[in-house]
């Protein structure tokens, strides 16, 4: 046989070859990985300062599940941290953020205000909105489980007076939803004993926040009759929320940013919702109760008096305003005949 031959013969096969063993590790594709060991975590060799477990955006009450120490690389500790053991990291509970704080970032001195200081109120506040406070009763403020950061609802109890009989209609109303609360008489964070227990104290005045709109209707529905407040669930601003959104009510932004998008619900979430108020009367919780106010009689038949004249009605030509003796009142149409007693018509 010509060498040629033999050497083309020879390439062909070795080709042949190295396909076959590609295409057999194409077919059965890359071996499977082998798990290594983790190396050792990163110590970090320095003091525990203080920093936010979650995003803390401006006007947020610091409660304890906000806040934790954490320890921080020595050479980056400054005199603004507020380290562990230091007295002044102790009472940041209650405070508010006056400085946007992302998560797991230090919490500096200047970043919170503390309650008695000044501006402590209007850094509590979200942009547009007002703080005002309304007189609650015990029973009306939950018997004092209602605490700053807290949700209610405002109702609104009154007496409707009118109606012939006189007696009032006794009517409740939930006027205001998704109030936060602010503070409770003086204080704006939650008291906690010796072995870490939340102490509840009853109160007489409770701040809330508000639009200047519904701070309006707030300070209106003082002088209407008795306010009470409800504690909100906190499942319920998702479920609304989610109903906002099902209605078009919430204006969400264009573009598919998830940031601007969670940024935007929780503005929604935060809102006070004014429409959609329910009420209840005196009929829904006692068979002898009314549900409205009944209006008052009118007399429209003849009959016989001897007392003066309806008003409002015109007296026929002719006939005195106040008989002198018994007499039949006879009403044709608008005009109004009294005839004594044995006369003619």
């Amino acid at each position: 046989m010509d060498s040629r031959k033999v050497l083309l013969l020879v390439g062909a096969l070795f080709v042949a070859a190295i396909t076959a063993f590609m295409a057999r590790n194409l077919m059965q594709g890359a071996p499977t990985p082998v798990a290594t060991a983790a190396g050792e975590p990163v110590v970090v060799e320095g003091p525990k300062v203080l920093v936010a477990k979650r995003a803390l955006p401006v006007g947020t009450i610091i409660d304890a599940g906000a806040i934790a120490f954490q320890p921080w690389p020595k050479d980056l500790v400054t005199n603004a941290y507020y380290t562990e053991g230091a007295s002044d990291s102790r009472n940041l509970v209650g405070t508010v953020v006056r400085y946007a704080i992302p998560a797991g970032q230090p919490i500096t001195q200047g970043a919170v205000v503390k309650p008695g200081d000044r501006g402590f109120l209007a850094a509590a506040l979200a942009p547009g909105m007002r703080a005002v406070t309304v007189p609650v009763s015990t029973q009306g403020s939950v018997g004092g489980f209602v605490f700053p950061g807290d949700r209610v609802d405002l109702i609104l109890t009154q007496t409707v007076t009118g109606g012939g009989d006189g007696e009032p209609l006794k009517a409740s109303e939930t006027m205001l939803r998704n109030l936060r609360v602010l503070a409770t008489d003086q204080r704006t964070d939650k008291q906690v004993d010796d072995n870490g227990k939340t102490v509840v104290d009853a109160f007489s005045t409770v701040t809330l926040e508000a639009t200047p709109r519904i701070a309006e209707k707030i300070a209106v529905a003082q002088t209407v009759g008795q306010l009470s407040l409800s504690l909100r669930s906190l499942a319920d601003n998702s479920t609304e929320l989610e109903e906002a959104i099902a209605d078009g009510d919430a204006d969400l932004p264009d573009g598919d940013d998830p940031k601007a998008e969670r940024a935007a619900l929780a503005r929604l979430a935060a809102r006070p919702i004014e429409g959609g108020a329910t009420y209840s009367t005196g009929a829904d919780v006692s068979r002898f109760q009314r549900s409205s106010v009944p209006g008052k009689p009118q007399n429209a038949s003849p009959m016989i008096n001897s007392g003066p004249m309806m008003p409002g009605v015109p007296v026929a030509p002719g006939q005195s305003a106040t008989p002198t003796g018994p007499s039949v009142r006879v009403a044709r149409g608008s005009t109004l005949t009294v005839v004594p007693i044995g006369g003619k018509n």
